[in-house]
């Protein structure tokens, strides 16, 4: 997994949103053994506390369920998944939406362009 990180905003926070997005796109499955703060600080190039903290916050959203003794493992709510997607989902188009609105476009001009753009 390429880790993009910048200094645009805090580490931690960048660790969180890309963690987040490969679990929601499946790259890490439901029911899934996660990979150790420790691995995960290395392939990030970033400190294990740091990575330690991203991970903690990731289990206070539910997306991670921690155990002492076999590490973590990504949530079996398929219902957060699908959840959390969809909010995601619409912050993406919602986003989409305002800049193509700022460009002069109407709704009905921006729905067109989509159903052009991608055939639908």
């Amino acid at each position: 997994m390429p880790w993009m990180l910048s200094n645009e905003k805090p580490i931690y926070l960048q660790l969180i949103d890309q963690i987040k997005l490969k679990i929601l796109a499946g790259s890490y499955e439901s029911g899934d053994r996660f990979p150790s703060v420790r691995e995960l600080a290395t392939e990030a190039a970033v400190n294990p506390n740091t990575m330690q903290k991203a991970l903690a916050a990731l289990e206070q959203e539910g997306l991670l369920v921690g155990s002492r003794t076999s590490g973590r493992i990504v949530t079996t709510d398929l219902s957060l998944i699908r959840t959390m997607r969809e909010e995601l989902a619409g912050q993406a188009l919602e986003h989409f939406r305002r800049s193509l609105s700022e460009l002069g476009f109407s709704e009905n001009e921006i729905l067109a362009y989509i159903i052009k753009e991608y055939q639908l």
